[in-house]
């Protein structure tokens, strides 16, 4: 990578980082309109630490900005920064962790954040697509904040009470298949390609919707929690699947 390259991608890493922390200083500004100084200190300090992360992770994969088998680009392009905007919604919801649904106006604020992060997570890559800018950056912060969203949402819903504790599962089966598949390389041994699946995308998009209804104070807890088991089976199944496939214990087939 030139170092006029380097440059660029250096100040929009840093238009970037300003701009999401700004965008977190303004909701505790905002939120503090509606509960107490401590209680949106606490929102700011989780989603601080969500953002440190979020960017964090951008410095470390800017040289990843470019095309397959193509040059850097010096410009992170209108898909990433939506993909951005996600991840800024997520460390929103994040912030909820520590703060109660004290307000009407709080308990809406989760599952509008993450709802809306879902919605954009088709925009982002409907416009890389259009754009002809699909990088692996791209697809490297597509996959970071989307297991990052099926974390920090899953764990607001149990603190709020609105998701069983045990949905976590959900969140730690991406960690856990991610983990595996890294130990093994790292000891040497093999890993194969997923085939293409019909039931994969739809059940991550599933599993979305699930959990913004889950968060938006609509349902009640009574209908929620049954229903995050018939949710839940499914995709924990498909992870169980595919982890065997890539560790060649299960034939390899298009479901």
């Amino acid at each position: 990578m030139s170092r006029s390259v380097r440059g660029r991608l250096r100040l929009a890493w840093v238009r970037v980082t300003l701009l999401l922390v700004g965008a977190a200083v303004a909701g505790r500004v905002a939120l503090s309109g509606v509960v107490s100084v401590t209680v949106a200190d606490r929102w700011l300090l989780v989603a601080g630490v969500v953002v440190a992360y979020e960017v964090g992770f951008l410095w470390y994969n800017l040289g990843a900005n470019r095309p397959a088998n193509g040059p850097p680009s010096p410009a992170l392009g209108a898909a990433n920064h939506l993909t951005l905007v996600r991840g800024g919604l997520f460390a929103a919801v994040a912030g909820f962790l520590l703060v109660p649904p004290a307000t009407p106006a709080v308990a809406w604020l989760p599952g509008l954040c993450y709802g809306v992060g879902v919605a954009l997570d088709a925009v982002d890559g409907a416009t890389a697509r259009t754009a002809g800018r699909r990088t692996e950056l791209g697809e490297r912060l597509d996959l970071a904040f989307d297991t990052l969203g099926f974390l920090v949402a899953p764990l607001v819903g149990v603190a709020w009470g609105r998701l069983p504790v045990w949905y976590l599962s959900i969140s730690a089966a991406r960690y856990l298949y991610r983990g595996g598949l890294a130990w093994r390389e790292r000891r040497g041994r093999p890993v194969f390609d997923l085939s293409p699946s019909r039931v994969r995308r739809p059940l991550a998009a599933l599993q979305m919707a699930f959990i913004t209804a889950a968060l938006l104070p609509l349902l009640p807890v009574r209908v929620v929690h049954p229903a995050a088991a018939v949710v839940a089976v499914p995709s924990l199944a498909v992870f169980a699947r595919d982890y065997l496939t890539v560790t060649g214990r299960l034939h390899r087939d298009e479901d």
